[in-house]
Order: C-alpha cells, then sequence, then structure tokens
C-alpha cells in the first residue's frame, strides 16, 4: 500500500496522477483520496516512475494502520515526522517521541523539526534523504491513522538547476520545470512523436528530451530557436543525454510547411498576451481573450493537419483574475467545430497573479 502527497495545486496534481497511472500502464487500485493525499495499491513499479511526476512531492509505503504500527518503521539515527490530516504541534512530539522509543534497542536516534507539521522534500535532502527517513501519519477522515515512510521524494534542487542554471533564461515569462513535466503527464502518451509549436527557450522541449521522448520543437521567431538550441546543449551536456530535438523556425499556424511527420501529443504554452499592469474588468477579460482566439483559432487548425487522429494536446489557454473578484475562463465552443474533444480542464496560479493559466487536456478526433 502507498500514498502520494500532493503539491501545492493538488487538483492538477490529481489530474496528473490519474493520467500519468494510465501513461506508465501502471495497475493502481485507489484506496481512499483526500485533498492533500491518495492511498492506493500498486505493484513497485511506482516507485520506479514516481520521479516523472511533477506536481506530487512524496511517495510514501505503508507500513501499517494505528500507533501500533510504529514497530513496524526501521530504524534510523536521524528522522523526521509529518503529519497529514493534523496541524498539532503537540501530537506531532509526542508521535516522534514513541518513534525514538521504539528505536531505543536498537541505537541513539533523534528527530528534527520541520518548519511545519510535515517535512518538504527539500528539507529532507538537506537534511540526508534517503538516510534520514521522514516518517508520515496520514489522519483520515473516518478517524483511522496510517503509518508509513517517504521512500521517494520530488527533487526541487533538480527542477530549479533546469530553470536557473541553463544558459537563457526568461524568469517571469517561461513556463515552469516542474508545469511542463505536469504537462507532458497529462497527454498519457508514452511513446511517439511530441511537438511543442511555441517552444521559447524550450523549457518543454527539454522535458521531451529528458524523458526520452522524440522531441521536435519549434517558434517563429528564429531567435527562440537558437536559445532553445543552446539550453539543449546545456541540457546534454549536465545530463549526460545523447538524444536531442529536431527544432525548425515555424509559424504555429503553419506547421504542416514544416513538418511532415504526424504528432502523437502537442504540449504548449502559446503567446498570452501582454503582461497586465492591473486586474482586468469581466468586460476587459472578455476582450482579451477574443483578441487571442484570432491566433489560436488557427494554430488548432494547423495542429489538425500534423496531429495523428486520437492525438492529445496540452494548451495553455489565457484566463483572468478580475477586478471585480473572480475568474474569467472563456468556454471555446470553437474547438469541436475544429474537431477537438476537451477531456480535462486545470487552472494553475497563485493569488497574485493576474493571468492564469487554464490548461486544456484535448483530443483530436479529426
Amino acid at each position: 500500500m502507498y500514498a502520494v502527497i500532493f503539491g501545492k495545486n493538488p487538483r492538477l496534481s490529481e489530474a496528473e496522477f490519474h493520467a500519468f497511472v494510465r501513461r506508465f500502464n501502471l495497475k493502481v487500485e485507489i484506496l481512499d483520496l483526500n485533498r492533500d493525499w491518495m492511498v492506493f495499491n500498486s505493484s513497485s513499479k511506482a516507485e520506479r516512475y514516481f520521479h516523472w511526476l511533477g506536481g506530487s512531492l512524496k511517495l510514501v509505503r505503508i507500513v501499517g494502520e494505528g500507533e501500533e504500527a510504529i514497530k513496524e518503521l526501521e530504524y534510523a539515527r536521524l528522522f523526521t515526522v509529518s503529519l497529514y490530516g493534523r496541524d498539532d504541534w503537540k501530537l506531532w512530539r509526542r508521535l516522534g517521541s514513541e518513534v525514538k522509543r521504539h528505536f531505543k534497542s536498537e541505537g541513539p536516534s533523534k528527530f528534527f523539526k520541520p518548519a511545519k507539521t510535515y517535512a518538504m522534500p527539500a528539507e529532507l535532502i538537506l537534511k540526508g534523504f534517503p538516510e534520514t527517513k521522514d516518517f508520515v501519519f496520514i489522519f483520515r477522515e473516518n478517524g483511522s491513522l496510517l503509518v508509513g515512510e517517504t521512500i521517494r521524494v520530488t527533487d526541487p534542487f533538480e527542477l530549479k538547476k533546469l530553470d536557473v542554471e541553463r544558459p537563457v533564461q526568461r524568469p517571469v515569462l517561461a513556463i515552469p520545470p516542474r508545469l511542463a513535466r505536469i504537462m507532458v503527464n497529462l497527454t498519457e502518451v508514452r511513446k511517439g512523436n511530441f511537438l511543442d509549436p511555441f517552444c521559447g527557450i524550450g523549457t518543454v522541449v527539454q522535458e521531451f528530451v529528458l524523458q526520452g521522448l522524440s522531441a521536435y520543437g519549434s517558434d517563429r521567431d528564429p531567435e527562440r530557436v537558437r536559445e532553445t538550441k543552446r539550453n539543449l546543449a546545456w541540457l546534454r551536456r549536465e545530463f549526460r543525454l545523447k538524444n536531442s530535438a529536431h527544432l525548425e523556425v515555424c509559424d504555429a499556424r503553419k506547421l504542416k510547411r514544416c513538418f511532415r511527420q504526424r504528432f502523437d501529443a502537442i504540449v504548449t504554452e502559446p503567446y498570452l498576451g501582454k503582461p497586465l499592469r492591473r486586474n482586468p474588468s469581466r468586460g476587459e477579460a472578455i476582450r482579451l481573450a477574443n483578441e487571442l482566439d484570432r491566433l489560436y483559432y488557427p494554430v488548432f487548425e494547423s495542429f489538425g493537419d500534423v496531429l495523428k487522429r486520437n492525438g492529445r494536446v496540452v494548451f495553455v489557454f489565457p484566463a483572468y483574475r478580475l477586478s471585480g473578484g473572480g475568474i474569467y475562463r472563456k468556454e471555446r465552443k470553437w474547438l469541436g467545430k475544429l474537431g477537438f474533444e476537451v477531456l480535462g480542464k486545470y487552472t494553475d496560479h497563485e493569488e497574485r497573479h493576474r493571468l492564469i493559466r487554464d490548461i486544456h487536456v484535448l483530443r483530436y478526433r479529426g
């Protein structure tokens, strides 16, 4: 039995996990679901592929139910305790002391205090994970308690390296590597030809290459393509990769002029408009979205020229946080007219953001 701990956007993390399971053909039985975690049965393949999840923080192996399951935990000289479903430092201290008491017969041990009542992956890695252990207590809504040990974590330092150590960076405009990984998983496609037709500095394309996919990228700006090439050259050196990507200078509205092959998946964040100086009114948001649709409509027509039947598209549309409160997300009925079926829609944003990523997962019916 396992548990996965979701990241800062739980709904998107959950959607990615379900897509990830299908993408890697994992046999998973969901046992319990909370806003911040999921408990499931699976084979050990879940451990092997976990590092390709972008939106989850930890994979926990459940050792038992109730506090008596502490006896099943493996000894560690240094450990911490993570509570989920409870935010209680007194309880955290008591459970840590119970674990330490259990370890007393095997040797000395101590536990460290994380920033919250649960440890984040960065804290664990800095303390020496996996030798430093993270013992997890999940308090379920039915009153039961699951006890486990974290066996895999998402490495935030690798994701940061992919972002800030590459030679070309665009901190405000570029998509985060974490989100690029999530979007690739949302395709549910494990093998085949992958295209990012708005490649920019290459964040999505570098994820294709990292995962050993048949990678293609394009942008209508030759300078962006040159920047992608620089970043991919760095990626191949730093991660000792043999594969790379095929890149073209190409207008996303005219893809069939640039690519002869058909694609299994398109993953991209297009131009989302000029940076907003303030939150728009609803009328302004409608106008902004309609203006951008004049670009997006022919882009999706072009997608139809190069996608395989039932090919997947993960595409970021703009949504807007309104000056009067709330969020404006446009419904685009024209997608269906062009042969695209919307399978899911998920937002990714922070409270301070005026422009919100409205991630659409689509299937091309032809």
